[in-house]
């Protein structure tokens, strides 16, 4: 059995995230309608600078 597995990290402001849940419901939905079996969607509010790989810094967070 082959699987196959496809993640996406984003960077969405805080007061946008209702927005972007929004259109992350549409989108799986028309993901399940093309043979995703489940779709699943996390926020992480949480997440530590780091040195070398910061999410943060990548983005320019201000």
């Amino acid at each position: 059995m082959t699987c196959y597995v496809d993640g996406f990290v984003l960077a969405v402001p805080k007061q946008k995230l209702a927005a972007y849940r929004r259109i992350a419901r549409q989108a799986g939905k028309v993901w399940r309608e093309y043979g995703a079996l489940e779709y699943i969607e996390c926020v992480a509010d949480d997440v530590k600078p780091g040195k070398s790989t910061s999410f943060p810094q990548a983005v320019k967070l201000r």
